[in-house]
């Protein structure tokens, strides 16, 4: 291969990417959308956090650049594209990390340029100008040396704040819903100097964990998993057992200062067009409170309420019966017969803890499941960019982050299938075994596994790290189809196959997140965002059309001053610092105009 020193400036992958930056600034200072759509291949991707939309969004091709930047160019006033490292190139692929300004912020994102043009942009927001968090050489001082009389401590100050907040002075921002996604959020709050409050029915941060059942781990690996500013610890577990999550839950909500309301239930929100504000009825200290924030968040998760179906005899039913979500653990079922509806996560690792504890356990199948083991994920679906040999190839978390984000949804399975062929190849025995043993397996409606299946329905997969040889060995009892009835000792499938049952655990997943709009607010101010998670892609459980973001995910909604805030803990780092620029320039009177609006296709 001809060596990069000897090529010629114009063609080496810092020429090529310095030759495309300064085309398109110049195209963009003279407002020339045409000649910077130009720039952009025939099929190409331009997604935008925050920094030129206001908004999360993906436009497509030429077209969607010219739409793009004719709503937003003048407003945006960008400037100073540069690169900040050194550009690579592999298979004909560019790839250049990029710098950039506005009128009113700093810019990051990643350019993959082919024959010259670009293919993919990712440009994002990571600060307002004058608005800066407090990091590094702009760090508090937190001592004030010399003398002052009345002096406050530190300690003083912070009680003080928390004593005042949500009685003589108003939080500018409400979060409702105190798990990783609220905890998160309030910690950008806080270094931006927004004040907030997170509210939580719960006595202590990370009770969301300490109440599941008792064998509840992270699937996801730790590099995966950190919160904003503070990495987890490098002797950190690789799966972190949920009690031990809930600790540094607890502990990060102190040592960030989060403004956090446990013991506290919202009961009611309006939002008062006149006023600009939402009126926050909530019960707390045997008492009711009312909070009038500019902002309201609901950060309960990237699910909403449990699903739980209704099913002819569950009135009779003699045993215990409850969702998922509220099972207590295995010990009290040893010698009993349990009856698992559902076989996705929560159905395979309830099953697992019921069977080491002695139970005789029977799980439910009533559609395929997405199977993956965790060594082979961790490996081949992630290795690349969460692990140690990421990191040890320079790709840090954030990195990471930056590079998932700048894969567009529309082509991200194209990336995906030959992970998945690759793991359906190496585990070819695990999934001959399982499928001898009566499970029904999918990877997806387009082979592309479980991220995708993740991103379109939040469902229908289970990431192995045991359970799936109980059932492969028949350890764990399988049968299929939906249920019928419920009798005093039974669950009785559509088959009139008849299993004995002392308990009986609905693994049947969560409704949208828009439902606890409707509980909060009014079910017509769900009906007005719409369905909350899914990307329109018409496969199941996410009906078209297409919409190429997350529905109504940290972005703003129908609905003004009303925002959604989850997914898993990657997620709620990440996109919890576009949400809070997104609510810090509106406490501070940035103008927000908001470009690509998402419609609103389905209510629930």
């Amino acid at each position: 291969m001809t060596d990069i020193l000897d090529r010629p400036a114009s063609t080496t992958p810092a020429g090529s990417v310095d030759t495309w930056l300064t085309g398109f600034e110049d195209a963009l200072r003279a407002r020339d959308v045409d000649r910077a759509a130009e720039m952009f291949a025939a099929v190409s991707f331009w997604r935008d956090l925050v920094s030129f939309t206001w908004n999360i969004t993906t436009v497509e091709g030429p077209d969607g650049v010219r739409d793009l930047l004719r709503a937003t160019l003048d407003t945006t006033d960008p400037s100073g594209f540069t690169t900040s490292e050194e550009p690579t190139e592999a298979d004909g692929v560019t790839t250049a990390w990029i710098e950039f300004e506005t009128a009113v912020g700093r810019g990051r994102g990643l350019v993959r340029l082919v024959d010259g043009k670009a293919f993919t942009l990712l440009t994002s927001l990571y600060e307002l100008k004058g608005h800066e968090e407090p990091l590094s050489e702009r760090r508090p001082m937190g001592a004030e040396h010399g003398v002052q009389r009345d002096r406050q401590t530190w300690l003083e100050k912070r009680r003080s704040e928390v004593e005042e907040l949500g009685r003589t002075t108003q939080p500018y921002v409400v979060v409702v819903g105190g798990g990783q996604g609220g905890i998160a959020l309030g910690a950008r709050l806080r270094q931006l100097d927004v004040p907030h409050i997170v509210i939580d029915r719960h006595p202590r941060p990370g009770d969301q964990w300490r109440n599941r059942y008792k064998s509840l781990c992270l699937h996801d690996p730790v590099w995966y998993d950190h919160l904003p500013y503070l990495d987890f610890p490098r002797n950190w577990p690789v799966f972190s057992p949920k009690d031990k999550i809930a600790d540094w839950l607890e502990m990060y909500v102190r040592v960030m200062e989060v403004n956090y309301w446990g013991s506290s239930t919202v009961t009611k929100a309006t939002y008062h067009e006149d006023t600009q504000e939402w009126t926050v009825v909530v019960e707390r200290d045997g008492g009711e409170v009312t909070l009038r924030p500019k902002q309201l968040v609901l950060a309960t998760g990237m699910s909403g309420k449990p699903h739980v179906p209704a099913i002819p005899g569950q009135d009779r039913f003699l045993g215990d019966q409850h969702h998922s979500s509220r099972h207590p653990g295995p010990d009290a079922y040893r010698g009993r017969k349990a009856v698992i509806i559902g076989s996705n996560n929560s159905a395979h690792d309830i099953a697992a803890a019921l069977w080491e504890h002695g139970a005789d356990v029977t799980m439910v199948q009533r559609s395929s499941t997405h199977i993956v083991r965790s060594d082979s994920l961790m490996d081949l679906g992630l290795g690349d960019l969460y692990s140690e040999r990421a990191l040890a190839a320079g790709v840090t978390t954030h990195k990471a982050d930056m590079i998932f984000a700048s894969l567009p949804y529309r082509i991200m399975h194209e990336f995906q299938k030959p992970v998945y062929d690759a793991i359906r190849e190496r585990d070819a025995d695990f999934y001959r075994r399982l499928e001898e043993a009566g499970f029904w397996l999918d990877f997806g409606e387009d082979d592309s596994g479980l991220f995708m299946k993740y991103l379109r329905r939040g469902s229908g997969y289970y990431i192995d790290v045991g359970a799936s040889e109980l059932v492969a060995n028949g350890s764990v009892k399988l049968a299929h189809g939906g249920v019928r009835e419920l009798r005093e000792h039974a669950v009785v499938l559509e088959d009139g196959t008849e299993l004995e049952a002392d308990l009986v655990v609905y693994a049947t997943g969560y409704g949208s997140m828009n439902g606890w709009a409707a509980d909060l607010i009014s079910q017509e101010v769900a009906d007005t965002v719409g369905k909350v998670w899914g990307l329109g892609s018409g496969t199941t459980k996410d009906p078209g059309p297409w919409e190429g973001e997350q529905r109504n995910m940290w972005k703003p909604t129908q609905q003004e001053a009303l925002w959604f805030h989850g997914g898993n803990l990657h997620q709620s780092r990440h996109y919890s610092l576009y949400l809070a620029l997104q609510l810090k320039a509106r406490q501070v009177g940035i103008p927000t105009p908001v470009h690509g609006l998402q419609e609103v296709h389905h209510r629930a």
